[in-house]
């Protein structure tokens, strides 16, 4: 009984690694990425390191801005695609595009008046006694040049979605790996100043990142403009600019309260990174090393949630309400028993990571303690990723707001503010009481559940009618 409910046959995890596989490669690919830049830009300095991260832990909230942006629409595009509605998918398509145009320029705003401050909230003064304000026109420097890479991030995250959720996740993968070449050329070239080009250090990073940036926008935009027999969605979707009216409504409905559990997420991760800094500058570094890596291995993990939203998205739009529950359950089961192998790995390679950066000893220490933290936390986050996505895609947006926010912002920011400011809690024991919340969080989620299989449940008891009735609009 337990084998057939969360065990699935070959077809099963055979059309699983079909979407998860591509998926997976290029999030390994976009965090193996980072973990270049971050290396790179760790073998200049301390200082030049922290700088880079301190800026990359806010335009990780823009990017989250925009992840929350695509999502809503995404849901209502999978299940138009589901139903085989290629004009719902172009509204769905067009009102990804539209919003993610009005968060670039949100975003762009932001930085461009409160760049610094946001900055100086992260520097403040540790044991080893880091240069704070080289730190600070490090990021500086390096913020500037990543304003730039805004825009194209965007609208390569529009494009890149809508093709992974019409059932194209090759293309992406590709234009991923092209931007990794472009990336690691330009980083040697431009970090060290090789083959007679000026050693620009961080700016050569965030030049670098850029250029990948740009190279993969224009693959995923053009290829598919130029091969519209195999995307053909594309065909005419800049012809009419229109989204229906009622179309936009569900959105608002279902999107906003994506949007905002998003950005609140990020922000509320930015705001435990601020708590945590108050520990000193190398708290920082420390930090940043640890995150860089453990998200290489957390790509197992978000790409899990992808496929929940791609196949249970399909199902539903297809009507399968059942099959959905069924599968969503065994994708539940193999996402947590995936997890707990990667996070072997990652507790086997823990301190190794730390040794290749040009830093103190005292930061590599504690990058190891923080990666053996997060990777005995993979099975958990594991499935309360899987749990959330489960829920989104099942048009339960409001729900999935107060599953992250409440949790974050109730209790993880909470505890974090008051450990780190009136208390002096080292640094570890301040990060373990945090990390704790995400095991009530986890704890919570199961009983809410009544099992692992009521989140599935919840699909079939909450999807409500199809998007398609918005093809009555004018």
């Amino acid at each position: 009984m337990i084998r057939s409910r969360f065990i699935g046959d070959r077809a099963f995890y055979r059309k699983t690694l079909r979407v998860m596989t591509p998926v997976l490669v290029q999030n390994v690919i976009t965090n193996f990425v980072s973990l270049l830049d971050n290396i790179m830009v760790g073998r200049v300095g301390t200082e030049p390191m922290s700088g880079v991260a301190i800026v990359n832990q806010l335009i990780f909230v823009f990017n989250l801005f925009v992840f929350g942006a695509v999502a809503g629409a995404g849901v209502f595009l999978a299940q138009y695609y589901g139903k085989g509605d290629e004009e719902g998918v172009r509204w769905s398509f067009r009102a990804k595009l539209y919003i993610s145009l009005i968060v670039c320029a949100l975003s762009a705003a932001i930085f461009l008046l409160w760049g610094p401050q946001l900055i100086s909230l992260f520097l403040h003064e540790g044991e080893e006694a880091l240069d704070l304000a080289a730190t600070l026109d490090y990021g500086e420097a390096y913020l500037r040049v990543m304003l730039l890479q805004i825009l194209p991030f965007a609208v390569m995250q529009v494009y890149a979605s809508s093709l992974r959720e019409t059932g194209e996740t090759v293309l992406p993968m590709t234009a991923g790996l092209i931007a990794v070449g472009v990336n690691l050329v330009f980083n040697y070239v431009l970090i060290y100043g090789k083959f007679g080009a000026p050693a620009l250090g961080v700016v050569g990073a965030a030049v670098a990142t850029l250029l990948a940036r740009c190279t993969e926008c224009l693959i995923v935009v053009l290829w598919p403009h130029l091969h519209t027999d195999r995307i053909p969605f594309l065909k005419g979707v800049y012809r009419d600019l229109r989204v229906p009216l009622p179309l936009v409504k569900r959105l608002a409905v279902v999107g906003t309260p994506l949007i905002f559990n998003e950005v609140l997420w990020a922000l509320g991760t930015t705001v435990l990174n601020q708590c945590y800094s108050l520990r000193g500058l190398e708290v920082i570094s420390a930090l940043n090393i640890s995150s860089t890596v453990s998200n290489l291995f957390n790509c197992a993990f978000l790409a899990m949630g992808t496929t929940v939203s791609i196949l249970i998205g399909q199902l539903l739009g297809a009507g399968e309400l059942e099959r959905a529950v069924d599968e969503d359950r065994k994708l539940l089961a193999f996402s947590v028993a995936l997890c707990a192998a990667v996070g072997l790995v990652l507790a086997a390679l823990s301190p190794l990571f730390p040794r290749i950066y040009n830093t103190t000893q005292a930061v590599k220490d504690l990058a190891t303690r923080f990666l053996l933290v997060c990777a005995c936390m993979m099975p958990f986050n594991s499935f309360l990723h899987t749990c959330y996505f489960t829920l989104r895609t099942g048009g339960r947006a409001a729900i999935t707001f107060l599953y992250d926010e409440a949790f974050i912002w109730g209790l993880s920011v909470p505890v974090a503010f008051l450990l780190s400011r009136f208390t002096a809690m080292p640094i570890l024991p301040l990060f373990l009481c945090v990390q704790a919340v995400e095991l009530v969080k986890s704890s919570w989620a199961g009983t809410w559940s009544r099992s692992v299989s009521g989140s599935a449940t919840s699909l079939k008891r909450n999807f409500k009618s199809s998007p398609s009735e918005t093809r009555t609009a004018p």
